[in-house]
């Protein structure tokens, strides 16, 4: 039986309600960004496993980034853009020539980042005409810095194309991409969700022991550390891996 994980997301209402009203902005012909910020493991990609669920009508695509790929020019692009390649046609020339040498599809000098920017602006915007669009971005501290500056660019310069663009980074965060973009930082949850999200994650048995050990030492019972209940809430959640939803 398939598990409905947005009536399962354990607090952050507040956060959930801003998602949501991004998500309806869309659905009325708008444009939405929002760049999710905060530790690892304080519950980023959560919410955008959240948004993707409430998006069934939207077309979806996901990147995320790996750290072993920052050094690969355009790699974060690829990602995004070649589940898109149908819509290739209705670029203009040189954009379409431009985005075509990044992704490896065309030989030619390495194009301008200006105009590849240019041309994903163009494809997010054509994929959009037909059915809103719904981009989430994972891990983003771990873009390649030629699509980190691609990703800030269109987000800036979204403005009716029913497109949202949601992107989780981790904080402190060296490049200043996505700096000046709608933000939400988060937080610890309070007291009374976290003790919810404890109890759907961890034994009830475990819970009486690690109760008795905060009035010792914590670091005996590693499991009750938020940041590995929030690891194994992702586990028994599910993973959000569908990259391209039509």
């Amino acid at each position: 039986m398939a598990v409905n994980r947005a009536s399962a997301f354990v607090g952050r209402a507040r956060e959930r309600a801003l998602l949501d009203r991004h998500l309806a902005s869309v659905r009325g012909g708008q444009s939405a960004v929002l760049v999710i910020r905060g530790e690892a493991g304080i519950g980023k990609s959560a919410l955008l496993r959240y948004a993707s669920s409430r998006a069934a009508d939207f077309r979806a695509a996901q990147v995320t980034g790996v750290e072993a790929e920052m050094e690969l020019p355009f790699a974060g692009i690829h990602q995004l853009c070649h589940p898109m390649l149908d819509h290739l046609a209705a670029l203009p020339g040189p954009q379409r020539n431009a985005l075509s040498v990044a992704l490896g599809l065309a030989s030619g000098e390495t194009p301008d980042r200006f105009m590849v920017a240019v041309a994903v602006l163009g494809l997010l915007s054509a994929v959009a005409e037909e059915r809103p669009l719904l981009c989430l971005v994972d891990d983003a501290q771990w873009l390649d810095a030629t699509s980190s500056q691609t990703f800030g660019f269109v987000a800036r310069r979204l403005l009716a194309e029913s497109v949202a663009i949601v992107i989780a980074v981790r904080e402190p965060a060296a490049a200043r991409d996505l700096d000046g973009l709608p933000g939400l930082p988060l937080e610890g949850l309070p007291e009374e969700d976290a003790r919810a999200l404890l109890a759907s994650a961890v034994p009830p048995r475990r819970i009486r022991s690690c109760s008795r050990s905060r009035r010792g030492s914590a670091s005996a019972t590693p499991w009750c550390d938020p940041r590995s209940i929030a690891r194994r809430r992702s586990m028994i959640g599910g993973a959000c891996t569908t990259r391209w939803r039509r």
